[in-house]
């Protein structure tokens, strides 16, 4: 026989089909439960104490003793030993008072009245959102006067580029951060032309809005290269270096901020370091990297030729220098044990690399030789190589 929280499992899955339902403006009750477990003849004489004691429980909640809730709809079942009996059939909830009575959810049906009224009077827009989002509506401490003021905004202007704090709305200026999640849902519904990445989950990377970037720092490795009115360090936000344009055919991109800033001079050449790491990501949508000779260093590890698989993903051409074996060897007391990574094979590395990345898989410990341990003269003196013009020479050897 069901129980009052078997009703109560049923009963709570028309949650969102019933606020939907009133959404629609469509009938939702009376709802029938019919399948309340079948009584057998033998349970009458078998287990007659049991099931008493689960038709009580059954009618102790119900509407027929509490006068609100389910109703126990009862009928007449007849039975070859025990005659004629009087028994459950099915349970139903003849209004909304009795299911949200029941369900404990009256506060929540209120919220959603309330804020629905809200919403469609101000934007009647989102009726077709809210009947896909009927849960949001039953929350509480959602301050929907303000983000409908937020939504309004960006049906004006959407795309400000602005910073949060500089949208002229009536909010606190943490309140797009606080309300990120629920704002993002609405803004995909009402501006979908509008969004800059939707793959983006902070909300100034979604939508046209401006947010404080990550730094690309540059030196000037020519002394001869003029830039920025001579100046040989400097960092620039990362749109701007996406779409700088240096008079040089050369860069170099540095895993360690310490290489990156004891580089020695080179002929047409920048430095770039992008912070260090996996961060070479932020380098991808710089194009006119593209036309450039890149030349990458980093750890001789696993993550180091990861990084460079990763970099050579976004510009094919790009070049390692002292990832090598023969530096590698040179510097043997100083390999360490490095952290292991998952990919079996890189198949953006060229043969010597992707042997030496082999050799490094195969190890436990000496495997990682960190670049600011090789020697400054080495460094200088493969360098070198550049500034004459070797560089393919350098490269390959």
């Amino acid at each position: 026989m069901i129980s009052p929280d078997d009703i109560l499992q049923q009963a709570l899955k028309w949650w969102k089909p019933f606020l939907q339902s009133y959404i629609s403006n469509e009938p939702f009750f009376p709802k029938v439960i019919d399948r309340i477990g079948k009584v057998k003849p033998g349970d009458l004489t078998g287990r007659f104490g049991d099931l008493q004691n689960e038709i009580t429980a059954l009618y102790s909640q119900s509407k027929n003793e509490t006068g609100i809730g389910y109703w126990v709809q009862a009928a007449e079942k007849n039975f070859r030993r025990t005659g004629v009996q009087q028994l459950p059939d099915s349970i139903v909830f003849e209004t909304v008072n009795d299911y949200l009575h029941f369900t404990k959810k009256k506060k929540e049906w209120e919220l959603l009245i309330k804020n629905y009224e809200v919403i469609i009077s101000t934007l009647p827009q989102l009726q077709k959102w809210v009947l896909e989002n009927p849960l949001l509506l039953t929350l509480p401490n959602t301050n929907w006067n303000g983000i409908l003021s937020v939504c309004k905004y960006f049906i004006s202007t959407p795309r400000p580029e602005l910073y949060i704090r500089q949208l002229p709305i009536p909010v606190h200026t943490k309140f797009v951060e606080e309300n990120n999640i629920l704002l993002q849902s609405l803004l995909d519904f009402l501006i979908p032309e509008h969004i800059r990445d939707k793959n983006g989950k902070k909300f100034e990377d979604r939508y046209f809005l401006q947010k404080d970037e990550p730094l690309i720092r540059i030196r000037v490795l020519d002394e001869n290269l003029t830039i920025f009115s001579n100046i040989k360090d400097f960092s620039i936000r990362l749109s701007d270096f996406e779409k700088a344009a240096f008079d040089h055919n050369n860069v170099v991109i540095t895993e360690n901020k310490m290489n990156f800033l004891t580089l020695p001079s080179i002929p047409s050449a920048i430095a770039i370091w992008s912070g260090g790491g996996f961060k070479v990501s932020y380098l991808k949508n710089a194009r006119w990297l593209a036309d450039k000779n890149i030349y990458y260093w980093g750890d001789i590890d696993e993550h180091g030729f990861q990084i460079l698989h990763q970099l050579r993903s976004y510009y094919g051409h790009v070049k390692s220098i002292m990832m090598d074996r023969r530096t590698f060897d040179r510097f043997q007391d100083f390999v360490v044990a490095g952290e292991k990574n998952k990919a079996s094979s890189l198949n953006l590395l060229n043969v010597e690399e992707a042997g030496l990345y082999e050799l490094l898989k195969s190890r436990h410990n000496n495997n990682r030789l960190e670049q600011e341990k090789i020697l400054q003269d080495y460094v200088e003196a493969v360098f070198s190589e550049l500034k004459t013009g070797r560089t393919h020479e350098v490269l390959n050897k």
